[in-house]
Formats: C-alpha cells, sequence, structure tokens
C-alpha cells in the first residue's frame, strides 16, 4: 500500500533534514512514522549495529500487520519509475559519507557504511520488500511471488566507495533496483517469481558479499584489512553478518532464476557516442604478470652507452612494445603497465633490475593468452638483443563472464520500447554480477558516466540517464518474470 512507511531510521540518519515533521530518538531507538502523524518508538537493547537483524525484525512485525487495500494493477509495459523520488533517494545517499572534496568516502564496514544500509532498509520497505542482513553482511530484500516455487529474480548492486571515491558507483543499480520494487509495489503488478533486491557487501576491497554466494571466500581472507579500520571479519559482524557462517550463503545453480544489475559504465563510451544504454556482452578476463628485467648494476659515468646491460632502458623497450601489439590487434583488448620498481633505484648507478606488472582485459580469454605469448616472445628477444635477461610470473587470474544471450535481448528490447539508443559493449570493470556465473543467468546494463571519470569526486551521470536506466531495468525485470519458469 503506497506510503504506508513514511519512514524508519536509525538515530544517526538526521530525519529532519528530510522532512521537520521528524523528531530524533535517543540512543537505540527508531522512529516508525506509519501513514498519517502517529509515531511508535521501539526501544532496542543490543548496543552494537549488528542488532540490525534485530531492528529488521521489528520492522517485519510491524510490516506484516497492514491489511492494505487492493490496489489496481497496472500493464507492465506502460509501468515507469518516478524519477524524481529515485533521484531525491540518490541526492540523500551522497550525505553518508560526503568527503571535504564533494566525493564519498563511505568504506566497506565503515560507521557510513551501515548508516546507510539502515537507510536502505527503510527505503525497502517502503517498496514492499521484506529486508535482512545475511551471514556476509548483505542487505538483502525479498518480495514473495505468486507462484509457488520458482527461484527469485535477483537485483541489486553495492554502496561502498573507494575513499574520496564518487556517488554513481554501485548506487545507481541500488537505488534504481529499489525504486523499480516500488514502482511494482505502488501499482499492484506483483511477479511470479518472487524478487530480491540486494546491497552486496565489500564490493571495492574484494566483493566479499557476492562471492559469499560462490562459496568463495577463503578463511584467510577474513584477517585481511578492509578499505577501512577493519578486518574483512570483523566488518562482516559489524554489519550484522556472522563471517563464522559464511559457508550457509553459498547458491548453486537454479537458486536464483536470473541476475540483473544496472551499473554506471565507468568509461566514456556511452557519454561520448551519446548512447543511453549499454547492453553488456560480458565482463571482462584479466590476467596479470610480474615482468622482472635483470641486467647488470654500474656505475653510470664510468661506463660508455655501448657497454651497458641497463635493465630500465629494456624495461622502458618492452612497454613500448606492449601497446605497439595491444593496438594492433583489432579488438576491444587493453593492456597497462601500471607498476614499475627500479633497483638500486639511485640517480648514479645503472640500474640492474626492475620489475614490472603487465595487465591484459578482453572477453576471450584464449585472446588474452595469444596476446601475452607475442608480448612474451617480443620482450626475450629485447633483453637478448641488449645483453639482459627477462622473466615472466602471472600472479592473478579473473575469467571472462559472459552474459546470456536471452537477458542481453531483453535489454536491447526494453531500450527500443522507450526509445533509447543502445550499444552492445564489454564491461572493462569488474562487478559483483560476475559473481552469479555459475549461479543463475545474469546480464547488466549501463548508463553514461561523463567523462568516463569513476571512483573521484568528478563521477556523474545525470538525473535523466539514471531515470532511463532505471526503466530499462524496471522492463527487464518484467520481461525476465515471463521467460524463466
Amino acid at each position: 500500500m503506497p506510503g504506508l512507511f513514511t519512514a524508519i531510521y536509525p538515530v544517526s540518519i538526521d530525519l529532519q533534514a528530510m522532512n521537520p515533521r521528524y523528531s530524533i530518538a535517543h540512543d537505540h531507538e527508531l522512529l516508525v512514522l506509519l501513514a498519517g502523524a502517529r509515531i511508535w518508538k521501539v526501544t532496542i537493547v543490543k548496543d552494537r549495529f549488528a542488532s540490525i537483524n534485530s531492528w529488521l525484525m521489528v520492522f517485519a512485525m510491524v510490516f506484516a500487520s497492514w491489511n492494505a487495500d487492493a490496489v489496481a494493477d497496472t500493464p507492465g509495459n506502460e509501468l515507469r519509475v518516478d524519477g524524481t523520488r529515485l533521484n531525491a533517494t540518490m541526492e540523500h545517499m551522497k550525505t553518508f559519507g560526503m568527503s571535504d572534496t564533494g566525493g564519498s568516502t563511505r568504506v566497506a564496514y565503515s560507521d557510513e557504511n551501515r548508516v546507510a544500509l539502515s537507510y536502505l532498509s527503510a527505503l525497502m520497505l517502503q517498496s514492499g520488500l521484506m529486508p535482512r542482513i545475511d551471514v556476509a553482511g548483505n542487505l538483502v530484500a525479498r518480495r514473495k511471488g505468486t507462484v509457488a516455487g520458482l527461484a527469485p529474480i535477483v537485483s541489486g548492486s553495492h554502496i561502498d566507495t573507494v575513499p574520496n571515491g564518487g556517488h554513481y558507483d554501485g548506487i545507481v543499480g541500488v537505488m534504481a533496483a529499489i525504486e523499480v520494487a516500488r514502482t511494482l509495489f505502488e501499482a499492484g503488478h506483483d511477479l511470479d517469481h518472487p524478487l530480491e533486491i540486494v546491497v552486496w557487501s565489500n564490493e571495492e576491497g574484494g566483493k566479499t558479499g557476492s562471492r559469499s554466494y560462490m562459496g568463495s571466500v577463503a578463511e584467510r581472507e577474513l584477517g585481511l584489512l578492509s578499505l577501512g579500520d577493519k578486518t574483512i571479519g570483523d566488518g562482516i559482524s559489524f554489519l550484522g553478518g556472522y563471517p563464522d557462517r559464511l559457508a550457509e550463503n553459498a547458491r548453486n545453480r537454479g537458486d536464483i532464476s536470473a541476475y540483473i544489475e544496472l551499473h554506471i559504465e565507468q568509461g566514456a563510451i556511452l557519454d561520448r557516442e551519446g548512447i543511453s544504454i549499454g547492453v553488456v556482452e560480458g565482463i571482462v578476463g584479466i590476467k596479470r604478470w610480474n615482468i622482472t628485467v635483470d641486467g647488470f648494476a654500474n656505475h653510470a659515468g664510468t661506463t660508455p652507452m655501448d657497454q651497458r646491460q641497463d635493465a630500465l632502458y629494456v624495461a622502458a623497450l618492452i612497454v613500448a612494445e606492449v601497446r605497439r601489439i595491444i593496438t594492433a590487434e583489432s579488438g576491444k583488448q587493453v593492456a597497462t603497465v601500471g607498476r614499475l620498481q627500479v633497483h638500486p633505484d639511485v640517480p648514479n648507478v645503472i640500474p640492474g633490475q626492475v620489475v614490472f606488472s603487465l595487465e591484459i582485459r578482453d572477453l576471450d580469454m584464449d585472446k588474452v593468452d595469444q596476446l601475452f605469448s607475442r608480448i612474451r616472445d617480443s620482450a626475450t628477444a629485447l633483453a637478448e638483443t641488449n645483453d639482459t635477461t627477462v622473466g615472466f610470473d602471472q600472479y592473478y587470474e579473473s575469467p571472462a563472464v559472459i552474459t546470456d544471450e536471452r537477458i542481453k535481448k531483453i535489454v536491447n528490447e526494453a531500450a527500443d520500447i522507450l526509445g533509447l539508443l543502445s550499444l552492445h559493449m564489454p564491461s572493462g570493470a569488474g562487478h559483483d554480477a560476475q559473481s552469479m556465473k555459475h549461479i543463475a543467468p545474469l546480464g547488466m546494463i549501463f548508463v553514461p558516466s561523463k567523462k568516463g571519470i569513476s571512483h573521484a569526486p568528478g563521477e556523474f551521470t545525470s538525473e535523466q540517464q539514471i531515470t532511463d536506466g532505471a526503466n530499462v531495468l524496471l522492463q527487464t525485470i518484467i520481461a525476465l518474470d515471463a521467460l524463466f519458469d
């Protein structure tokens, strides 16, 4: 029933900034403002935010007690999100971790992270969803379907940021998914499938939340420091999860009917081409190597140029060769040398050793291997010519994930229905969606990033672009409900 839950927030949110009628409760209290002016005060006994599960149980009890009037069903293809409301929630999310430079420092497991989750839980309740914190610290909200036995359609993203990051990476997908659920709820449009909206935890620090669905979070990771001041294990507990029970989150193929995630592109292609929607073909695979060039350290003033075994000179030639090989091949592959260590790293000594990184990304892992093979052969020849040696050590691999053809078709058709230009494109960045690879058919929708800026205060996607993306997500979810049994 629209408007039933006007607000349910923890004390640390400035409710008066949203509506002057709201009052601020004391410690350990929540305000539940129902339709009209009635306020219910609920005292929470537990002292830590892990008690958010208790809070949500309170929410659930209140939520389950309503007696809603029937709302006339609206044809699915006529439904549209409330763009003004959606962008107002986007704007309010900025207040949780706003940095002095206008960016966002809402790193995983921070105070700002957990208060934002409480705000989102309130929005979820307003949207006809039942929220809870799972064992990995993910905020998961569910709306029942009308057909028993069907696995849920899942959508969502993340709200944690890098330090002094932007206000759109991940957040667009979360806020849009909640708005889609609210649109369906207010229109009385039931889905056959359950609908789950997930706010994945610690995406920026290793996709811990979504990887828990894969069962691939190793116990040793729990002791690693997150981007904030807590270990991952302590951070999960801080959000209300149970790091010693992560195995409970593992999903099998068929446990989810389909996964669809809306996200900003984080690149400049859509913005440069003036295209509204990116139909994601897949998430690129990544391989990384450390390359070591060994020469001979010697006096910079007394060693003639033709007698030098200069490791840095050879490394520079190899870096240039990486660019030549990658750009000579047709396609959308990219390669990066992002780290270089010179030894002994003093001005008056010829470098005796250089270690540098090489990363190659593409949707085709075989192509990644072929490109590396060419780079390795060229680097070996350059090293021999200049009386040095070169070695290669692969230390990282993230396999490519190809999106489902049926979902790509649906996203494309949704954009067409809405009169939006679309483009099939790869995702050059990693996303939570790739964790669903072996669990469910998956798809992604991109909206433009101004000038391709991301992970920085200048990150920006316009209100209309966010609304367009949310409407494509809405129509996609409706179509997925009809497609999958």
